[in-house]
């Protein structure tokens, strides 16, 4: 797929999905990436810090077949490497990973690349670089367990970037059910959702109720 075609799906349905296999009420990140698939999610990305290398190509690599299989995109988190060696569709990065023109020289032209951004400074700083970088993640916008550390942004960020960001976003952090149509009211279209899905007991239930309530 070309970048174009790989930002399609990124557009195509308003949840995007990220593992956390550690919070998946002891499912593995395949039968939870499988549910998100077979509930619409066309975009998902692989976020797992703590295994080996080893296992994360492993896993990547079952991951890609079966993303491939259901036409969705596969993005890695960080691991610049590992989403070369699957032949990923992207890879998202940090304020403190590799600079985003050093990861378009080593991924090329094909792969899209996402920058997670924290503050406005942080999104101005990521429009200038509108033609190496394909979308940005904006938050936390609530407190997240899966980012113990991180300050929230609160619903201001959300909305400056609605109304400043060069390229497509998506809103990330702490970001549930009770909450995720507020984020919508202030400017949200895409939005990261992650143990509000892996902890459900019925995942594909759960990606409905988000859905719908983004098209409310």
């Amino acid at each position: 797929m070309t970048r174009n075609e790989i930002m399609k799906l990124f557009h195509a349905f308003p949840i995007y999905g990220i593992t956390a296999e550690k919070a998946s009420l002891g499912r593995n990140n395949y039968q939870v990436v499988t549910a998100m698939l077979e509930s619409g999610i066309r975009f998902i990305q692989y976020r797992e810090k703590e295994k080996s290398a080893l296992e994360r190509y492993e896993e990547c690599m079952k991951l890609r077949k079966l993303t491939s299989q259901y036409g969705a995109a596969f993005i890695i988190d960080d691991f610049v490497d590992l989403a070369l060696a699957v032949g990923a569709d992207g890879v998202h990065i940090g304020q403190e990973d590799l600079p985003p023109e050093a990861v378009r020289n080593l991924v090329g032209d094909h792969m899209v690349i996402g920058l997670s951004t924290h503050s406005p400074e942080q999104l101005e700083d990521a429009n200038k670089l509108k033609d190496i970088i394909d979308y940005v993640g904006v938050g936390p916008v609530f407190a997240t367990p899966t980012k113990k550390s991180a300050v929230p942004v609160g619903f201001s960020y959300v909305e400056y970037a609605a109304k400043n960001s060069a390229v497509p976003f998506v809103a990330i952090g702490g970001i549930k059910e009770e909450n995720i149509f507020e984020v919508w009211e202030h400017g949200g279209r895409t939005f990261a959702v992650v143990t509000d899905i892996t902890q459900a007991d019925n995942i594909e239930q759960k990606i409905q109720k988000l859905s719908k309530l983004t098209k409310r």
